[in-house]
């Protein structure tokens, strides 16, 4: 079988611009949701500050909003339950980190800025993208394009969360979700892909009404995992479910 195919100068210098306006529209996107997490953070009993700390130092949507929904149904006497929910749903971000390893590459100061930028949406970015720097370049605009916005709108949204009402009414609690599913979705393209997507969908679904928040996600994860094992619906072949990066990527991009 033949090597895959290498990008030409032409086609990586299109990625390499295409990465960035990828990473920004998804940026946008998701940072419209810090507006529906500030408003619902100061009506779950935080405190403007603590809703703006909450989100420089934890920056993960689906952890935050797990620890303000336990902390609005408890109070803080339910603060260990929040923290606990909010970290099985952090967990995921380890995996994330193993996968971004070798895109982020260079110094130990490089890994450990990378860290706090390494979630669901620039994990997604670059690995859409087909040439190393394209990844580098999508990873870093995403996620810190996030970071400043998310950080931004949480501020807002909790400054004038009063006067917004209920965020839902707008629509801000599906822009997370619709953006990261435009990113998987032309990623679905073989069985394997498309059995564990629909697999996990079904098991989150009927399991979140029934556990506590965090434990539907991981358990869905599970799906992947023993698809993978076990090669399941696999085509024949070396290339089997999600697409992969056909390089080692190099230590490009930003610095």
């Amino acid at each position: 079988m033949s090597a895959p195919s290498q990008p030409d100068d032409a086609d990586a210098s299109r990625a390499a611009r295409g990465a960035p306006r990828e990473g920004l529209g998804v940026a946008l996107a998701t940072s419209a949701y810090g507006v529906s997490f500030g408003a619902l953070a100061v009506a779950s009993g935080l405190d403007v500050w603590q809703t703006c700390v909450l989100s420089l130092v934890m920056f993960t949507g689906g952890s935050q909003f797990a620890f303000i929904g336990v902390i609005a149904a408890g109070g803080l006497a339910a603060a260990p339950a929040a923290i606990a929910s909010a970290t099985l749903l952090g967990v995921r971000n380890l995996a994330y980190g193993i996968r971004m390893a070798p895109v982020i590459g260079g110094s130990l100061w490089r890994r450990a800025a990378a860290v706090q930028f390494t979630i669901d949406e620039s994990t997604a970015v670059s690995l859409a993208q087909p040439t190393p720097r394209a990844r580098t370049l999508g990873f870093w605009v995403t996620g810190i394009g996030i970071y400043v916005g998310w950080n931004i709108s949480s501020l807002l949204g909790a400054l004038l969360g009063d006067l917004l009402g209920d965020p839902k009414a707008y629509g801000l609690d599906a822009a997370a979700a619709a953006a990261f599913l435009a990113l998987l979705w032309p990623r679905l393209r073989q069985r394997q892909a498309i059995a564990v997507g629909v697999a996990a969908a079904i098991v989150a679904t009927v399991l979140t009404p029934a556990l506590m928040p965090g434990l539907p996600v991981l358990i869905a994860a599970l799906v992947a995992v023993v698809v993978g094992v076990f090669n399941w619906f696999a085509p024949p072949g070396p290339a089997a479910g999600f697409a992969e990066p056909d390089d080692v990527p190099e230590r490009e991009g930003l610095p």
